[in-house]
């Protein structure tokens, strides 16, 4: 292996812990935040192990609707056996110290699906080195099977950034919804010259 290809090896695949932070954050100070984000990350996005564990007792309190908080995050974690593994309660403490607001919480969560696609480029890219140095194989095949690695990712990557198209149709009928009301607001409200009221049979002194 060349120095390059040992240089790419030993570098820390791409990752964001500060946004990995804040999101869970967000999550933890405002209980309508996963709700916006809930089809951007999977658990598979996360770089640090203890991140992930978070984030899948939060899913689990989501689902069954309960609230997602320290207390009930803690004890989620406890029944899992991973209070100690992540930090304990004073861990959760600080993620939810770490943002003021959780009005950045798709900017976070955009981060860290950014960075988990480029580490699974990066896996990808190695798998698919490999089989090109088996030379006993089919080319064709081996072809084959580098391309499905690559639309995989490209495909979660796509997926995840899928807007459904009820929700583009929502927006557009209330947008033209507006459009009407301001404009029957306009014609309500139609402005009045002078000399109108002045020829109005309803005027005893006409203006002249």
């Amino acid at each position: 292996m060349d120095s390059s290809s040992s240089t790419l090896t030993e570098r820390i695949p791409p990752q964001n812990i500060e946004a990995e932070q804040s999101y869970l954050g967000s999550l933890l100070i405002d209980k309508d935040a996963i709700i916006k984000v809930a089809d951007i990350i999977s658990l598979e996005d996360f770089y640090k192990d203890i991140h992930r564990y978070i984030y899948e007792a939060m899913t689990d309190l989501f689902s069954k609707h309960e609230p997602i908080d320290i207390l009930s995050l803690s004890n989620r974690l406890e029944e899992k056996n991973k209070l100690e593994i992540i930090g304990g309660r004073s861990y959760l403490v600080t993620l939810a110290n770490c943002v003021p607001t959780s009005s950045h919480v798709i900017h976070y969560a955009n981060i860290i699906q950014k960075k988990a696609t480029l580490r699974r480029l990066i896996g990808a890219a190695s798998e698919i080195t490999r089989l090109g140095y088996e030379e006993d194989e089919d080319t064709t095949r081996i072809l084959d099977q580098s391309e499905q690695k690559l639309f995989s990712i490209s495909q979660k990557y796509l997926r995840q950034n899928f807007v459904p198209i009820k929700n583009i149709l929502t927006e557009a009928f209330d947008r033209i919804d507006e459009l009407h009301r301001e404009k029957a607001n306009c014609a309500a409200y139609q402005p009045v010259s002078w000399r109108s009221i002045a020829c109005s049979p309803a005027c005893k002194n006409p203006i002249s």
